[in-house]
């Protein structure tokens, strides 16, 4: 007698969705398959209208410091370390002071305090970027020379907190030596990161795992204890998420920058040193007085922002969706 071997078979499953859930999935669908159709429209536009100064600067569009379409030369050689040299100081200082905020929200803060906080964080973002310009152009930077005169002379030896032409403890040098500096200007930009990376992060924490909470505490973890082995670790992915998406608005960030620097058009590795340049400034403080060919030029500046920003951005959800606290969450 031949016993008869049974495989057993996978049961499919067959999706039928109801009205509702096709018409959620129409819309949410063509949200998103708009904002993809606008970002390819914003970058054909304007890789076609900088097409011409492309095309006759070539490579050297990106290793040219001066800025004269019209009579030279022209590139963006300055203008991109300046945007990156504030983009990072903004990121050094925000990001402490943004996990410390969504630490202190989402782990210590009393339930009547919290929701109070969450409402001021959520209301700094949304503060125009003019009124941070005006904040930091007549208020911030005259409180912020002392330090940066002190930052001079201790860590001056460091090329990039040396100031040309201050000797060290001068007593006799001008504060505007220090005024108008991409310090300044990426600590503004700081406080208008800050509640950014904030939000993503505080949303990640409050989202740890109820249950590692209590079995750290079980084990007798202390509340720090607790917040390192299962909080910091669970949010990780969306701390540097944030981050990054902190420093795609540093990169593009313009009003305010424009309101602080003074424009430089030559590489200026010297933080604390009075004046710098951005891409966003150079295209905001050059649109109104450009000639045709000036316009493409600068069209092919913010064909270089744009990119920048794109990796960033795209980096940025590449790190969140592999993490815990992502959309690809492990169970």
């Amino acid at each position: 007698m031949s016993a008869t071997t049974v495989r057993p078979t996978r049961r499919k499953l067959v999706e039928n969705p109801g009205p509702t859930d096709r018409i959620f999935r129409g819309v949410a669908r063509s949200g998103g398959s708009l904002v993809l159709v606008l970002m390819v429209l914003v970058g054909t536009f304007l890789v076609y209208r900088a097409w011409e100064a492309l095309s006759r600067s070539g490579f050297s569009f990106i290793t040219t410091e001066t800025w004269n379409p019209d009579g030279g030369g022209f590139g963006i050689a300055a203008v991109i370390v300046g945007t990156v040299l504030i983009a990072i100081i903004a990121i050094l200082v925000a990001v402490p002071l943004a996990m410390g905020t969504a630490l202190y929200i989402s782990e210590y803060a009393p339930r009547w305090l919290k929701r109070w906080a969450i409402m001021g964080v959520d209301l700094m973002a949304a503060v125009p970027s003019v009124v941070f310009g005006l904040w930091g152009a007549f208020f911030l930077q005259w409180w912020i020379v002392d330090l940066s005169r002190w930052i001079s002379d201790w860590f001056g030896w460091i090329p990039i907190f040396k100031v040309d032409g201050v000797e060290r403890h001068d007593p006799l040098a001008t504060p505007t030596a220090y005024t108008s500096s991409a310090f300044i200007a990426g600590v503004v930009v700081a406080f208008m990161v800050a509640p950014i990376a904030c939000s993503v992060m505080r949303e990640a924490f409050g989202l740890a795992p109820v249950g590692e909470r209590e079995g750290a505490f079980a084990l007798g973890a202390t509340k720090w204890g607790m917040i390192r082995s299962v909080v910091l670790p669970f949010g990780r992915g969306a701390a540097i998420g944030g981050t990054m998406l902190g420093l795609g608005r540093a990169l593009g960030e313009t009003i305010a920058v424009v309101m602080i620097i003074s424009p430089r058009f030559e590489i200026q590795p010297h933080v604390l040193e009075h004046g710098t340049g951005t891409v966003s400034a150079l295209i905001a403080l050059r649109y109104g007085e450009a000639s045709p060919f000036g316009i493409s030029a600068l069209m092919a500046a913010g064909v270089a922002l744009f990119v920048l920003t794109l990796l960033v951005n795209f980096g940025a959800a590449w790190v969140v969706s592999r993490s815990r606290s992502g959309a690809m969450s492990e169970v």
